[in-house]
């Protein structure tokens, strides 16, 4: 090493020892509120958190100090921040809040750095937060098709039935930069969303379910790169979800009424000026689209000789439509929904697919688990292929359902056309481990068939192994078990007519879960699910959300 190369190696030296910077203690994750970059936080005072990394041990934090701005140059600018907390003595990872009022629908910017007994952290990345809206500036109605208008359609037998809703408006945006623009956005039961004939995001089944009589969630999303200067139209398809009946006859499962619509896409343009769209009577609305049937028991049925090619792009013809009904608010209250939604998790290919003596394809995935089949096929035109689902086989290699009870577990497509079709559904799931298709034209191949696995967006944060086989397949049976029955809520089963949150089956299992996946945001959403299903008299439900009429 040169003389030169000595001098400059110690000049970093005595500049790192000076100003404290350590490079064996590093801060990880930031989050606020237990997420990494939220959109939509509803409380004031928010909770940042972080944890510290280090080769080295009996590494401790002494202080902390976190910014805050609206802007994300101004994290630098003492006059630009709306909190610097200053260096708080403290061996606590977590802080709250305490800085200037939060405005509502804003952008804000934070980063941290930690002390130790080992030096000072580098400043984190700068995270972003956005904050909800209140009630006063919604300025939006609730909107649907308030009827029942296709043939079948019924909420009063065992096996209800309802259309999903096809909702669109066109608007003129203007021919200015666009600055922001974020979506504020409830569909109930379930919602898909688009702008511009793009999905706003791959959220499944938004927003998270609750007991709707006395909460509803809304999503919020920044769709800024999705908006056009000019023409743009926003989509929505609802589905049933769990608002609309899953059962009737004497079934005592909840109901609350027909899909509803409530949104705000709220537009900043680089000069400073504001555009605002929001549900009211001038959108359209059909139920006369190609999901013909939605329902979480039974399955989904898509009718291809339906689609509306463009329907939620700018130009469509939609003088068939009907103006969408304003129609009431739901009971409960409206509030920003303060946990991950439900995404494909991961993707499973079949281990093999068989032509069993009936002359359907009997497909086995190798394994039990929960989401929908996104598939690739050929059909004849005007043939129904039928997807059915099970978990078990009986002798002769046809499916075990009888563990279903009323629940069908089949997704039906109808095809326009002779030709190939790739369709998954929209808004169902199944828990499985075999299926069988029929109405193909010939046998699909592996990869011509995808499972998306589908649960509540978490972190597997643990991992299990012995030398002994058995052990290892008690832990990888509880591995996709316990992720199977994530919903929103944890539930008893995903496959059956039940699917609910039983207070006995979790409150004896969350903890060990805790080991294996970051459940808390799911936790948390259902202790607040609990509290909205209790009695006047304190009683707590059997299930929460009290979707089943029982009480203990």
């Amino acid at each position: 090493m040169t003389y030169k190369k000595i001098q400059l190696l110690c000049v970093l030296l005595y500049f790192c020892i000076a100003s404290g910077c350590s490079d064996v203690v590093r801060l990880e994750s930031p989050r606020l509120e237990m997420q990494e970059a939220p959109l939509g936080v509803s409380v004031p005072h928010p909770v940042f958190s972080w944890h510290l990394d280090s080769d080295r041990k009996e590494v401790e934090q002494n202080a902390y100090e976190i910014r805050v701005s609206p802007i994300l140059e101004g994290l630098d600018s003492e006059s630009s921040l709306v909190w610097n907390s200053g260096k708080v003595a403290s061996d606590a990872m977590q802080a709250v809040y305490d800085g200037q009022a939060l405005e509502q629908g804003t952008d804000y910017y934070w980063k941290v750095r930690a002390y130790t007994n080992e030096g000072t952290t580098a400043w984190s990345k700068a995270h972003r937060f956005s904050t909800a809206i209140g009630a006063d500036r919604w300025q939006a109605e609730w909107i649907g098709e308030d009827r029942l208008s296709n043939p079948g359609e019924n909420r009063d037998s065992l096996y209800t039935r309802l259309a999903a809703r096809y909702l669109r408006k066109e608007f003129a945006g203007g021919q200015k930069d666009i600055r922001r623009a974020m979506l504020y956005i409830s569909g109930l039961g379930a919602y898909e969303a688009y702008l511009n004939g793009e999905r706003v995001s791959d959220d499944f089944l938004a927003p998270a379910l609750t007991f709707y009589s006395k909460l509803v969630y809304y999503n919020t999303y920044d769709v800024t790169r999705l908006l056009h200067k000019g023409d743009n139209t926003l989509g929505v398809i609802l589905g049933n979800g769990r608002y609309f009946w899953l059962r009737a006859q004497g079934k005592p499962i909840a109901g609350f009424g027909l899909p509803r619509l409530l949104a705000r896409l709220e537009v900043e343009y680089e000069d400073g000026s504001r555009q605002a769209v929001v549900t009211d009577g001038s959108w359209k609305v059909t139920s006369k689209g190609p999901i013909i049937a939605n329902n979480e028991y039974d399955g989904e049925e898509y009718d291809a000789r339906k689609e509306l090619p463009g329907w939620n792009r700018s130009g469509y013809d939609d003088t068939g439509w009907q103006p969408a009904d304003v129609v009431s608010a739901p009971a409960g209250q409206l509030c920003a929904q303060p946990c991950p939604p439900i995404r494909v998790m991961e993707r499973v290919r079949p281990v093999s697919i068989t032509r069993i003596p009936s002359g359907k394809y009997l497909v086995d995935m190798g394994q039990n688990m929960v989401g929908r089949l996104n598939a690739t096929f050929t059909a004849r035109k005007d043939s129904v292929v039928t997807m059915r689902f099970s978990e078990l086989l009986n002798p002769d290699s046809t499916l075990y359902v009888a563990n279903l009870r009323s629940a069908k577990a089949t997704d039906l497509f109808t095809a326009a056309a002779d030709g190939k079709y790739t369709w998954k559904p929209a808004f169902v799931f199944h828990g499985f481990r075999y299926i069988e298709l029929d109405g193909l034209t010939e046998m699909p191949a592996a990869k011509d068939l995808e499972v998306e696995v589908l649960y509540d967006d978490m972190a597997t944060i643990g991992t299990f192994e012995t030398d002994n086989r058995v052990i290892n397949q008690v832990y990888s049976n509880a591995y996709w078990g316990i992720r199977g029955n994530y919903r929103n809520m944890p539930t008893d089963c995903p496959q059956r007519d039940e699917r609910h949150g039983w207070m006995g089956d979790r409150t004896t299992g969350c903890w060990g879960e805790s080991f294996i996946f970051e459940n808390c945001l799911l936790y948390r959403k259902w202790l607040q699910d609990i509290e909205c299903s209790q009695g006047d008299n304190g009683c707590i439900s059997v299930v929460s959300p009290q979707y089943w009429y029982e009480r203990a």
